[in-house]
This record gives structure tokens, C-alpha cells and sequence, in this order.
């Protein structure tokens, strides 16, 4: 699973995360952006980087890395960047960093020569699984949480965090698609039903599961089409894929009517196959 990636979109939609994991004061992220940053001269990218938007330099920066995988070089590599940015980015700001584990044995044990670093308040190490009940409401927590929680519990854990979001969010869609994504990656063999039951129809239609069934359709049809080598069996072969799309569709629960105006196809018709599938 790329958890990097997971996280980097986490932190993106939802700063404050980080600075619940590390357990300052709220608000902390109004005086922050999340970005990668490059080393022009050495074309050399960060990619975890929390920058004070205004000019403080009384404000750290905060450098930030997921390691999911042990890695006996990963220190090495951590505080060469970050000491590479600070010699050539001109920024005179103080700096901390942030290490995000799964748990401890991860962590690499080959530390000495960094060990005064790890040990001092430059650096916080994470470990998610022991991670507390410190703000049982947070929905930020909740999903860092969800990327950890066993494949067994994944799905009741996604159901309950689902239910948070539409609650407290007014606009949660993009933390919906995150939801969605931790999902299949954890569980590759979700399938249709589980997917439906936890979001609502509205949602479900914004969410790529449901886009990816409809172009899979589309797909269809232009191959078809394709192999036909005719424009008649383009056309045949288009409707023919909009055809297939039809029970897949009815099965995440839209209506004949949003069927039938998703597809651009006759009620009739969509009806037809409904009536069939039944």
C-alpha cells in the first residue's frame, strides 16, 4: 500500500494532522502550507515539507517522512535532505522533524550516529499503533487510524468514520475519495455490495469506484467498435457498451431514470434490462 502517498494527500487536505500527532496546540496549521520543495542547484525534491506561509522566524519548519518499511539508510537520507535544503533554501527559520512509523519494528536499530538528533526535541518519532485516545472526535486521527486498522476491522472502522464525516464535514467529498482509496488499497477484493452499503447514492456516484464502472462500459464499447473495423460497428458497439454498463450501474443502486441519463439510453430500454436481471 503507498503509504506515503496516502498520508501526503492527508496532510494536503488536512494539515492540522501532523500537529495533532505531535501534540501541539490547535490551530498551529493556520500558519502553515504542506508542499514539496526542491534544491534547484542540485534538482533535489522533499517531498513532506510544512512551510510558515507568512515571514515568522519564530515558527519551525517542520520536515515530514512515512516510513513503512525497514530501512537501515533511511536516517542517513532524513537528515541529509533536510540539513541540503537548509544550506541552500536561504530560510534563516528553525527547524523539526517528524518520523511516522507503524509501529516500532520498523524503526531501524542503526542509529548511533544520529542518535543525539533522535534524542533531542528536533525530532518527534510516531508510532501510530500506540497512539491514544488523545481526541477521540477527530476526523483527521480517525483516517490516519483507518490506513493501521486491520483488514478484518477495516470495513466496520470505514463505515463509523463515513458516518463522521457526512455529520460534521459540509464538504466532504475529498476526504471521501481518501476514504475510498485507503479501502482498496487495504482490501482489493472489496466488493460491490460492501462498497454500496457505505456510502450513500449521492456520494457513491462522486466516488472512482462508481466512474471507473462507467467507463469500463465505454471501454467496452470502443473496443468493440474497434475490432467491428466499421463505422457501423463503432456505433453498434458503443451502444452495446453502454448495454453492459446497464445491470452494474442499477447494482450501486441509481435509478432506471439516472441509468438511462447517465448513458444516454431509452428508460425503456434500461427498464428492460432491469426487468431481465430480475
Amino acid at each position: 500500500m503507498k503509504t506515503d502517498t496516502l498520508f501526503y494527500r492527508l496532510f494536503q487536505s488536512f494539515p492540522q494532522i501532523l500537529f495533532e500527532l505531535i501534540q501541539l496546540p490547535e490551530n498551529q496549521e493556520n500558519e502553515y502550507c504542506f508542499q514539496s520543495v526542491e534544491v534547484k542547484q542540485l534538482a533535489f525534491r522533499i517531498d513532506g515539507v510544512f512551510v510558515p506561509k507568512l515571514a515568522d522566524q519564530d515558527i519551525p519548519l517542520y520536515f515530514c517522512e512515512v516510513q513503512f518499511q525497514n530501512d537501515t539508510q533511511f536516517y542517513g537520507r532524513f537528515f541529509a535532505e533536510i540539513f541540503l535544503y537548509l544550506s541552500k533554501a536561504g530560510i534563516d527559520n528553525d527547524w523539526r522533524g517528524v518520523v511516522i512509523y507503524p509501529n516500532r519494528t520498523v524503526e531501524s536499530n542503526k542509529i548511533r550516529r544520529y542518535q543525539e538528533l533522535l534524542e533531542s526535541s528536533r525530532v518527534t518519532r510516531i508510532y501510530l499503533d500506540e497512539i491514544g485516545e488523545t481526541n477521540p472526535s477527530s476526523i483527521g486521527m480517525a483516517t490516519v487510524k483507518l490506513i493501521i486498522t486491520p483488514e478484518s476491522e477495516a470495513i466496520n472502522a470505514a463505515r463509523q468514520l463515513i458516518q463522521q464525516v457526512q455529520q460534521d464535514l459540509t464538504d466532504p467529498q475529498d476526504l471521501l475519495q481518501l476514504i475510498e482509496t485507503i479501502l482498496i488499497y487495504k482490501l482489493p477484493r472489496l466488493t460491490r455490495q460492501e462498497i454500496e452499503a457505505m456510502f450513500s447514492l449521492d456520494e457513491l456516484k462522486q466516488t472512482q469506484y462508481f466512474q471507473d464502472v462507467l467507463e469500463e462500459g465505454r471501454q467496452e464499447g470502443r473496443q468493440e467498435g474497434r475490432q467491428e473495423g466499421r463505422q457501423e460497428g463503432l456505433i453498434k458497439g458503443k451502444i452495446e457498451g453502454k448495454l453492459e454498463s446497464v445491470p452494474r450501474l442499477l447494482a450501486l443502486g441509481l435509478t432506471v431514470e439516472q441509468v438511462a441519463t447517465a448513458l444516454d439510453l431509452p428508460i425503456e430500454q434500461v427498464r428492460e434490462i432491469q426487468e431481465k436481471e430480475n
